[in-house]
């Protein structure tokens, strides 16, 4: 089908500073209370005028206080005036406690840049269980807000300040044209271990320069995580904090409406190609990984079949090592395949490494063995699963387990 709009996607760039309308700031203050007074912990992402919100948060039943405050700010408020980051603490089972400091600190950044607490969106990652150093946090607050800016330092400062175990920020750029008409949508990601969304620890931040209604956006957000954020494994686990969040604030002139279908095809698309490049970064920058890999299982019966063999082979701990050891052992991926009971016949199951032909029918084709060595050797491949029992399919990105995920995981 012929698309009535055009593209252009720009990565590590200066991130959401470079939507009309929209200030940035990192700044430090020692949330880790590691005595690192030079580390960025706390990223402010501010509108000039109240943007359309909405959010995609974790399904897991322990739910971070950030998480459920911004739950509760997006069924009040339509409209959002900030998000306030910070990492080193993830803010997450500590009880009344830390309800409260969420709360406080919705609170104190609404007064510092005069809006309502319930139009601040507040996001925490890092370790599970410790009280936020409060006095400190405002202290960045404070300072990031005296720097809001959209210069380059700024946005690059603010997509360094939610890293946790990341290597390197992840942002990204999309412009989109159509029927003359322009608009941008940008984001910024944290996310490295902890890493199975199901709306881990991850954290994205997306803005747009459109105008659009909150149930439109809820519905384009999440329809665009379900393939993008909630399509990745780094190591099996979902974290307490998981946030997605996109703020539109009409700065660009163009309407995002139901009259409309050219303008919202275009919308869907940016917002998802955005959060394609945020999740591929991510996976990419998994805790001490060294593969990448796309597990497509084609021809299922239905999507509950595809996506659940999908998780079962990219989320195998043996799956994960083989990968790791460059060693192309698809009786581990057929294994995981069956043990997602879900029905597959094996007689009619087609297995390729990068197209190359490894199962036909059930049945290895040795003859490919150098070629499949080969490819498994590589830093990314794919691995595409043929059920030949249907027409639906699904994939997920998936990463290698290692040694030194192992190390880097097993506490102080």
């Amino acid at each position: 089908m012929d698309r009535n709009y055009k593209i252009e996607t720009f990565e590590d760039v200066s991130g959401l500073g470079l939507i009309k309308g929209f200030k940035v700031a990192g700044a430090a203050c020692d949330i880790r209370n590691k005595g690192d007074v030079s580390r960025l912990d706390v990223a402010l992402v501010v509108s000039d005028s109240p943007a359309t919100a909405s959010g995609v948060f974790t399904t897991n039943d322990v739910k971070a206080a950030p998480v459920v405050v911004d739950m509760r700010h997006l069924e009040v408020s339509a409209k959002a005036k900030a998000i306030v980051a910070n990492s080193g603490n993830a803010n997450a089972c500590t009880g009344e406690r830390g309800m409260r400091d969420a709360v406080d600190t919705c609170k104190f950044t609404a007064g510092i840049l005069g809006a309502k607490p319930e139009q601040v969106l507040v996001c925490s990652t890092g370790r599970i269980g410790e009280f936020m150093p409060m006095e400190k946090l405002r202290s960045g607050i404070k300072s990031a807000a005296d720097n809001l800016s959209s210069s380059d330092a700024a946005g690059a400062a603010a997509a360094s300040a939610i890293m946790t175990s990341d290597t390197r920020p992840k942002t990204v750029l999309v412009n989109v044209e159509f029927d003359g008409k322009k608009f941008s949508v940008a984001g910024m990601a944290k996310g490295a271990g902890m890493i199975e969304p199901n709306m881990a620890t991850m954290l994205a931040f997306l803005a747009s320069d459109v105008s659009i209604s909150q149930n439109l956006l809820k519905e384009t957000l999440k329809a665009a995580a379900n393939k993008t954020f909630n399509r990745i494994t780094v190591d099996g686990d979902m974290s307490t904090n998981d946030t997605v969040l996109c703020l539109c604030n009409g700065s660009g002139g163009v309407e995002i409406s139901e009259s409309d279908a050219d303008a919202i095809e275009a919308f869907r698309a940016a917002v998802a190609e955005a959060c394609r490049v945020l999740a591929r970064k991510i996976v990419g920058d998994g805790e001490k990984i060294t593969k990448v890999v796309e597990v497509k299982v084609v021809g299922a019966r239905d999507d509950a079949q595809a996506e659940k063999i999908c998780r079962s082979v990219g989320n195998s701990l043996l799956v994960k090592s083989s990968w790791y050891g460059c060693d192309p052992n698809w009786g581990r991926l057929t294994d995981a395949a069956g043990y997602a009971r879900t029905g597959i016949e094996l007689d009619k199951l087609d297995l390729f490494y990068d197209g190359v032909e490894v199962l036909r029918k059930g049945q290895p084709v040795d003859g490919n063995k150098p070629l499949w060595k080969k490819i498994v050797s590589n830093k990314t491949f794919g691995i595409l699963i043929n059920l030949n029992l249907g027409s639906a399919e699904d994939s997920i990105l998936a990463a290698d387990l290692t040694e030194g995920y192992v190390n880097f995981n097993k506490g102080e």
